[in-house]
């Protein structure tokens, strides 16, 4: 059986804003954006490249057991690109806030950098440089062919 993740609830205050903040800032692709069911409005995004998405709407919380988590309150979220000095000048001519790329160390995967969404939800990009020649959909792929 496989099992994907394909989608996280993010906590925002204000939708139009979250959504205008991840679309033009960070370049993800707005996916959907409409009421899906009578009062329930529902914004997807998704980063480029990526299987998994963002949903933003303030009727999610209700159909999920448990406590609303608040606003701002998600942190470590993470972003992998291949080359994250492209993706800081990306960024940053984007107008995002966001820190300078620190390498913890040579490996790959080692490198990183950081931002905040309106609400101070907290991210992470980790450069893997292996990614630009290994897209994880295609190591997937091709673990589970071996796999049968």
């Amino acid at each position: 059986m496989d099992i994907t993740l394909e989608v996280i609830p993010l906590p925002v205050t204000d939708i139009d804003r979250a959504r205008d903040f991840y679309r033009d800032k960070v370049g993800f692709h707005v996916d959907i954006d409409q009421e899906v069911m009578p009062g329930m409005r529902i914004v997807q995004l998704t980063p480029p490249g990526s299987g998994c998405s963002i949903a933003l709407g303030e009727s999610i919380w209700e159909m999920t057991p448990g406590p609303t988590p608040a606003p701002g309150s998600y942190q470590g979220l993470q972003l992998c690109v291949a080359d994250i000095k492209a993706a800081h000048a990306e960024l940053v001519a984007r107008g995002l806030d966001v820190s300078e790329p620190v390498q913890y160390s040579p490996d790959d995967g080692a490198t990183f950098m950081h931002f905040q969404d309106p609400d101070g939800n907290g991210w992470a990009v980790q450069e893997y440089r292996r990614r630009a020649t290994e897209p994880l959909h295609r190591l997937l792929a091709d673990l589970k062919r071996q796999q049968a």
